[in-house]
């Protein structure tokens, strides 16, 4: 699973990679739970196990998708329309 993270005041996102199984209801109910708290850290283990902490404060949006098997990167990636 993948999931975006908006930052508010800057134009980069952060961007980590799940592991296998993750599941999003309960990814969804941590970012909540974060969001719910004063002053709240949004912590979550991307997949080689790096923990990563975002002050809710701080948090602008959250995607939470599943990885693509139509993911593509480069410039040979073909639009569909």
């Amino acid at each position: 699973m993948d999931v975006r993270i908006g930052v508010v005041q800057s134009a980069k996102e952060i961007e980590l990679e799940l592991p296998e199984g993750a599941d999003p209801d309960q990814i969804g109910a941590k970012v909540e739970e974060a969001l719910s708290a004063d002053s709240g850290i949004l912590w979550l283990t991307d997949r080689k196990g790096r923990r990563v902490g975002i002050p809710a404060g701080r948090i602008a949006y959250v995607e939470l998708n599943s990885p693509s098997e139509d993911r593509r990167v480069g410039f040979g990636a073909a639009v569909r329309g």
